[in-house]
C-alpha cells in the first residue's frame, strides 16, 4: 500500500504544481489594472521593466510622479489624481517592451530628462570629431541615453540622483564632470507661490521642481576655446489636436533684442502652425509635424506651458533664467560663427520623417547658460512642471496670470 500511494502523492503535488503555473491563470492574475492612458497604467508598465522606480506621493488619488533611475533619474510621468488619473508624460511603451537599443537615440519617453548641450556645432558632445552634421553621425551619448543614475536619497516627496561621467565633445576637448540631479514634489502652497495666486477650487493638480548641476571634476577651466557645456532640459509630453504650446516674449526693437524667435530648425513652420504677436508665440502641439522653434535670452520670460483644450488641462513650466546672461549653446548642425549665441528656451512638436515618427508627443524645452567653470565649480538650473486640470473658467485666470493671455487667445483660429 505504502509502495502505490507514495507514486499517487507525488503526482498529486505535481498537478497541483502545474495548475499553479498555468499561463492562462497568471495572464489573467497580472491583468493591467487601469486603463492605457492612465499613471496606473503606466506604473504598471514600466515596473516589468525597472525594479528600481520610484513612486513619490502618497496619496493615491492625488498628485503623483513616477522616476526611472535606470534612465538617468528622469521623471517618467506623472498624475494630478493618483493611479486612476492621467498620465502627464509621453511614454514609448513599443521601445521600452521590445528590449531593443536604437544605435542613434532610444526615445524611451519620460515627462522631464537632462541632456547636455550643445547639440550641433563646433562643441557638440553628439557628434564625433570632424564628421559631417547629418543623423548618420549624430549619436546621443549613453551617459544621456541608456545609462543608470546613482541613488543618493530618496522619500516619499523628494529623490536625489548622481552621476560621473567624462565626454568628449567635436573638438576633442575632453570634458570630465559630475552630474547631479534633485526631484522634488510640489505642495499646493509652492504652486500657489510659483504661479502668483491660490489655485481656484475644484483643479487638480501636480507639480514638481528638477534642480540640476554640473561640476568641472577636471583639472582645466571650461572656456570660450574648449567650449563650455549647458544643462538641457526636456519634457516629452503627450500631443493632441488640441493642444497649443504659448512662449511668452519681451517685446521690443530688434536691435537691442533680437529676432523674436528661431523657426526653422528644421525648416521653417509652416504659418498655419505658428502664430506670434503682442508678446505670445502660439504654436502647435499635435504631433502632426516635426518642427522645432526657440527664443533666445534677451527675449526669453522664464515661463513655458501648453494647454490642451481637449482634456482641459493647462501645463506651466518655469525656469531658471538668469539676468544678464548672455552665452548660450547655439545647437545647430553646422560649425558656427557664433557658437554662445544659442536660445533659452525651446519647444519641438513631432511629427513624420521618411514615412516614419518617433511618437505623438510635443516638448517643451530649457537651457542654462555655457558653464564657464573653473575646476570644482557646480552651477545650477532649475525647471519646474505643473499642470492644472479644470474647467476653462477656473483655468482662464491662471493663463493671464502667467502667459498675459487667455485661453481663447491661445487658439489659431
Amino acid at each position: 500500500m505504502k509502495q502505490s500511494y507514495l507514486p499517487l502523492f507525488v503526482m498529486l503535488l505535481i498537478f497541483i504544481a502545474m495548475g499553479c503555473n498555468n499561463p492562462d491563470k497568471k495572464a489573467a492574475h497580472t491583468a493591467p489594472e487601469y486603463a492605457k492612458g492612465s499613471f496606473g497604467y503606466d506604473v504598471e508598465f514600466l515596473r516589468q521593466y525597472h525594479k528600481d522606480l520610484l513612486l513619490l506621493g502618497t496619496d493615491t488619488a492625488g498628485p503623483q510622479l513616477l522616476i526611472a533611475p535606470g534612465y538617468q533619474g528622469r521623471v517618467m510621468t506623472s498624475s494630478a489624481e493618483g493611479l486612476a488619473g492621467g498620465s502627464f508624460g509621453w511614454i514609448n511603451h513599443d521601445l521600452i517592451s521590445s528590449g531593443k537599443l536604437e544605435p542613434h537615440m532610444n526615445a524611451f519617453g519620460g515627462e522631464e530628462r537632462i541632456w547636455l548641450g550643445p547639440e550641433g556645432g563646433q562643441f557638440s558632445f553628439f557628434f564625433k570629431k570632424s564628421v559631417p552634421f547629418n543623423f548618420e553621425n549624430w549619436f546621443v551619448p549613453k551617459e544621456m541615453d541608456t545609462e543608470p543614475y546613482d541613488v543618493k536619497y530618496s522619500d516619499a516627496n523628494e529623490a536625489v540622483f548622481e552621476k560621473r561621467m567624462a565626454l568628449t565633445n567635436y573638438s576633442g576637448t575632453l570634458f570630465t564632470m559630475k552630474i547631479q540631479r534633485r526631484v522634488r514634489l510640489l505642495s499646493n502652497s509652492s504652486i500657489d507661490s510659483i504661479i502668483g495666486m491660490a489655485l481656484p477650487a475644484g483643479v487638480k493638480t501636480v507639480g514638481f521642481e528638477t534642480d540640476n548641476s554640473i561640476t568641472n571634476l577636471g583639472q582645466l577651466p571650461w572656456t570660450k576655446k574648449s567650449g563650455m557645456p549647458s544643462i538641457w532640459i526636456l519634457s516629452m509630453l503627450n500631443a493632441s489636436p488640441s493642444t497649443t504650446v504659448v512662449v511668452p516674449y519681451k517685446q521690443g526693437d530688434s536691435s537691442s533684442l533680437g529676432k523674436i524667435l528661431t523657426d526653422d530648425y528644421f525648416g521653417k513652420v509652416p504659418a498655419d502652425r505658428l502664430k506670434v504677436d503682442s508678446g505670445l508665440i502660439r504654436f502647435s502641439a499635435d504631433g502632426n509635424y516635426r518642427s522645432k522653434i526657440g527664443v533666445a535670452p534677451k527675449r526669453a520670460i522664464p515661463f513655458v506651458g501648453s494647454y490642451d483644450a481637449g482634456q482641459g488641462v493647462l501645463t506651466i513650466a518655469r525656469f531658471s533664467l538668469p539676468a544678464n546672461a548672455a552665452d548660450y549653446v547655439n545647437s545647430l548642425w553646422k560649425l558656427q560663427d557664433n557658437p554662445f549665441s544659442g536660445d533659452a528656451v525651446n519647444a519641438y512638436n513631432d511629427g513624420p520623417v521618411d514615412g516614419k515618427q518617433m511618437g505623438k508627443f510635443y516638448e517643451i524645452e530649457s537651457s542654462s547658460p555655457a558653464a564657464a567653470l573653473d575646476p570644482g565649480m557646480s552651477p545650477g538650473h532649475k525647471h519646474v512642471t505643473i499642470h492644472i486640470k479644470g474647467s476653462k473658467e477656473a483655468l482662464d485666470p491662471i493663463a493671464r496670470k502667467i502667459f498675459g493671455a487667455g485661453l481663447d487667445r491661445f487658439k489659431f483660429n
